[in-house]
């Protein structure tokens, strides 16, 4: 019995109980409305409900005294073993061994489906995140993006939304025309400008410049800077999408700002339309020859000039018509997980959502990742001030940096111990975590060898307090990962198998899955390598959600 049904069938028991107290009372009540949670103490049972203390108004009665109506009906249920009432109304339910049980076979016939849910079907989701400059490597802070970004994204999909990975490419503006001029000075041998960009990989993009225009120091001046800001782009950009990949993190769509500004026979730029669209919504005005949207009327700290009086667009001209393609494309929901010096976009964001006629506290997200930094990292020999995705990757390993990065919530501030994250010990919780599922296989090719398999499934015989314990923590994992969607916040997928590779390295040191020496092959021994297979699978389902591998060896 999962939580699910153990909820429906406390709504059978409570409706007709609240009905016969206050007619009328049980109606709207749905089993959605009656949660249920894991007692931190297990002698209080498998499940517990505050059911009573909840709708004690409602059917007007003592708290407590209507615990007992409720646990008296519970106790009747097939697969619930006793109930008792606790403190003001709380209501301990315990599972018999078969009930509980039986959820090891429903694990690993799933299998990798196991824990999806639809919690978020139904919402149509642009993701947005990185979303680096095409003008360098990826640093340490586009790293924690990346994991947070991507782990959110699995979670939300496994909860059923329609989700698009997206990178906002900013090939416009200034900093390309600078870039430009970098690559130019480095191929003739020049200093860097004082405005430019430095390290040793604005030469190597200089070098390749030089191989694929070889007639390049013959131009001019200016369409020199034209022609390798185009191609070092090409390659720097290749670079990040190649770093990403390598990471683990994959992108559905990489979109180009250019896109916002083109203009195309004779036609008006999305830039263009977005000034119009604003105006129809009647959030924008004119002052002295510039062009202003009223984002105060949203909460923004003042109002925002998207074109000024020579005609030239605002950076937040961009935005704007940015967040409108968004949900020209279908998408309802926009979240935007920005870097921790992004805090203003917040305010300027929101406002942008209501002044284009959505709902600024639902239809958009700006989610704000704190910074992150690694003892002993070194600055990169290329880039020169900053700790490159690149060299961490191959220092600390994906899984390492992966697991490590989302198994804490993006508004924390994150210092990293490679000490640590290079232990093949319990102290470092992804080995703790992944040898847990190394051990599941390890235990099932023993047990192949030994003549244990999974012919007979007895789930009565999962009677030992560790087992009771780990099948209470597998039953979770559906309802962890749907609220770890809920919230955007990926690293209750990670403490959570934390808490299940320590219930399951206790059930290994109490249960034995292979007959001690000489003794035959007996039904517990068949029925726990169902458990056994379950909990691998768990975890390598949990795993997946955070990027991570599953190692079958180790």
């Amino acid at each position: 019995m999962d939580p699910a049904a153990l909820s429906a069938a406390l709504l059978a028991v409570i409706a007709p109980l609240a009905e016969a107290r206050r007619e009328g009372s049980s109606a709207g009540i749905t089993a959605a409305d009656l949660p249920l949670e894991r007692p931190k103490n297990r002698d209080h049972g498998d499940w517990a409900s505050n059911a009573a203390l909840k709708l004690s108004k409602v059917v007007g009665a003592n708290p407590r005294e209507f615990a007992a109506e409720i646990a008296a009906g519970l106790g009747s249920v097939d697969g619930i073993a006793s109930v008792e009432v606790a403190g003001p109304g709380f209501i301990n339910i315990r599972l018999d061994a078969a009930a509980a049980g039986a959820l090891a076979k429903t694990i690993v016939e799933q299998g990798a489906a196991f824990g999806t849910n639809d919690s978020q079907r139904g919402n149509t989701i642009n993701l947005e995140f990185v979303s680096a400059n095409p003008t360098g490597p990826l640093h340490i802070g586009h790293t924690r993006w990346a994991a947070l970004g991507d782990a959110i994204a699995r979670v939300l999909l496994a909860s059923g939304a329609t989700l698009v990975r997206e990178f906002y490419i900013n090939d416009a503006g200034a900093q390309m025309e600078r870039f430009g001029r970098s690559v130019v000075a480095a191929l003739h041998g020049e200093p860097t400008p004082d405005d430019g960009y430095g390290g040793a990989y604005i030469a190597d993009l200089a070098e390749r410049v030089a191989a694929a225009r070889a007639d390049i120091r013959e131009l001019d001046r200016a369409e020199q800077i034209a022609v390798a800001t185009e191609l070092a782009y090409g390659f720097q950009l290749g670079e990040i999408q190649a770093s990403l990949e390598r990471f683990n993190v994959h992108f559905d769509v990489w979109f180009s700002e250019r896109t916002l500004h083109a203009r195309a026979d004779g036609r008006p730029s999305l830039v263009d339309e977005a000034v119009d669209r604003l105006r129809e919504q009647g959030h924008v005005f004119d002052d002295e020859g510039a062009v202003w949207v009223r984002t105060t009327d949203f909460g923004d700290d003042k109002d925002r000039v998207i074109r000024r009086s020579n005609g030239e667009y605002t950076y937040f001209a961009a935005d704007a018509a940015y967040y409108l393609n968004k949900g020209d494309r279908g998408f309802a929901h926009k979240i935007y997980l920005l870097g921790a010096d992004h805090h203003g976009y917040v305010h300027r964001l929101k406002a942008l959502a209501g002044a284009a006629g959505d709902d600024p506290e639902k239809d958009i997200e700006v989610l704000i990742g704190q910074l992150v930094s690694i003892n002993g990292a070194k600055l990169s020999k290329r880039a020169g001030n900053i700790i490159e995705l690149d060299d961490l990757q191959e220092w600390l390993g994906t899984d390492a940096l992966r697991y490590s990065l989302a198994r804490y919530p993006a508004d924390s501030p994150l210092t990293l111990d490679p000490e640590i994250l290079q232990k093949r010990t319990n102290d470092n919780p992804v080995f703790y975590v992944q040898y847990a599922h190394a051990r599941t296989h390890n235990v099932a090719r023993n047990a192949a060898d030994s003549g244990v398999d999974r012919s007979e499934f007895a789930p009565e015989l999962l009677a030992h307090e560790t087992e009771s314990a780990l099948l209470g923590a597998l039953q979770e994992y559906p309802r962890v990962v749907a609220y770890a969607a809920e919230v955007r916040e990926p690293h209750r997928v990670a403490r959570y198998l934390e808490e299940l590779a320590g219930l399951y390295h206790r059930w290994y040191d109490n249960c034995r899955v292979i007959p001690l020496g000489e003794a035959p092959v007996e039904s517990v021994h068949r029925t726990r390598l169902w458990l056994n297979d379950a909990t691998g699978q768990v975890l390598r389902n949990g795993l997946d959600l955070l990027g991570v591998g599953a190692p079958e060896r180790m």
